[in-house]
């Protein structure tokens, strides 16, 4: 007689069952069915919870929501929003009641909602504008998302500096579509995470708001471990790592360094759509390091991606690997001159469409791909484009590329 595993796991079961190997083998699966699920809520941790902050942070930095402001702070936090909200409605009547619907007409049916923005930094707004469809979006840039504790207790006198600064560094978004490195830079540092602030302010620009915000790094296969409280005390100490060897090292923990923030239009409760920033440098040295960033990328399948204003990166053989990436998993592209070079695109498969005018690259860069970009624009139709995205022209003059995977015959 062999006595089943359910008579000794389960209570309730008083007798011995006779059964069969063949019985004992189905009776010891559903065995391990019944505790899986108990195992796998044990080991999955949601990681803490950073919402209060988030919507702290939404009402104070971006001028959005319903979240009280500490008396002491009013002044402060009316002075600043006094000062950002025609930024906000001229990005607005630019850019969403302007280019998103022209954004918009150029991007077949049927495409990926889940979009993939390298080189992005602070620069939700922007992913936004260009596919207001999508549910998932990853930015990744050399910046780190920060710390959102600071918020909770400052003082006036900090809170106003901190929000000077961080005006400053959104007025190049708001106002011309892409953010100095400088400004990336300062905002590394001090009592308002810099780029959280970006990513909230996009929010307020596009009528969305913040309802979950954690922090997270990478398992080795590339799969999100959320930190919880007891992680991030442990991480107190280790300061986040400084990506570009020439900036500011940044002032906070290495666990404020990736993040993801849930929102969803305001006042809805459809289900909520996802932003993951991950801080990485994308040259090919580092991601042959550490894979767990293409990893992480890879397991999304095909997506929908955009890049702007990236210092012509993808034009460099130091990147082939995030190149790589891009031309094997996306299925559209819409960018500046500093995307996908012809070179690259046409062999993987894409197709490439101009708009506006481009005479030369506005910043130095290889004469290979400027040429070829240029006999581009010059060898197709000529295409309106009434606003700027990303990097103007060496001619100051606005220009834009499609870059999609050619229809299969």
């Amino acid at each position: 007689m062999i006595q089943s595993p359910l008579a000794r796991l389960l209570p309730g079961t008083s007798a011995p069952v006779k059964t069969t190997p063949e019985r004992l083998l189905r009776s010891s699966l559903c065995a391990l069915l019944l505790l899986a699920p108990a195992a796998n809520a044990a080991a999955a941790d949601p990681g803490q919870d950073f919402t209060r902050e988030a919507k702290l942070l939404f009402r104070v930095v971006a001028c959005a929501g319903g979240e009280p402001v500490p008396a002491e702070l009013v002044a402060v936090v009316e002075s600043h929003c006094k000062a950002l909200r025609p930024l906000i409605a001229l990005y607005r009547d630019k850019y969403v009641t302007g280019a998103q619907p022209f954004l918009d007409s150029l991007q077949p049916r049927g495409l990926p909602t889940t979009v993939v923005y390298p080189f992005g930094g602070g620069d939700l707004l922007s992913a936004l504008t260009t596919y207001k469809g999508l549910r998932e979006v990853t930015t990744l840039s050399l910046e780190h998302a920060g710390d959102p504790r600071r918020i909770v207790g400052i003082d006036a006198a900090r809170l106003e500096d901190s929000l000077l600064r961080v005006r400053r560094g959104v007025s190049g978004l708001l106002a011309l579509d892409n953010s100095t490195s400088e400004a990336m830079i300062q905002l590394q540092r001090g009592e308002i995470p810099g780029q959280l602030a970006f990513f909230l302010i996009a929010l307020a620009v596009h009528g969305q708001e913040p309802v979950g915000l954690r922090y997270f790094r990478l398992h080795s296969e590339g799969t999100l471990d959320y930190l919880s409280q007891k992680r991030i005390a442990e991480l107190e100490g280790e300061k986040a790592l400084q990506l570009n060897t020439v900036w500011k090292s940044p002032d906070f923990s290495v666990a404020f360094s990736n993040s993801e923030l849930e929102f969803r239009p305001a006042g809805s409760s459809e289900p909520a759509r996802v932003h993951r920033h991950i801080a990485a440098n994308l040259m090919d040295g580092p991601l042959a390091k550490d894979p767990r960033v293409i990893k992480h990328l890879e397991a999304k399948g095909p997506v929908a991606a955009l890049t702007k204003a990236a210092s012509y990166t993808l034009w460099s053989k130091s990147f082939s690997r995030v190149r790589n990436y891009l031309l094997k998993h996306m299925e559209f592209m819409i960018s500046d001159s500093t995307g996908i070079p012809p070179r690259h695109a046409a062999p993987a498969g894409f197709v490439q469409e101009t708009y506006g005018t481009f005479d030369g690259p506005f910043l130095e860069a290889n004469t290979t791909d400027s040429e070829d970009f240029c006999a581009l624009w010059a060898g197709q139709p000529k295409r309106e484009l009434k606003f700027r995205y990303g990097y103007v022209d060496v001619l100051r003059q606005n220009h834009l590329l499609v870059t999609r995977r050619a229809a299969k015959p």
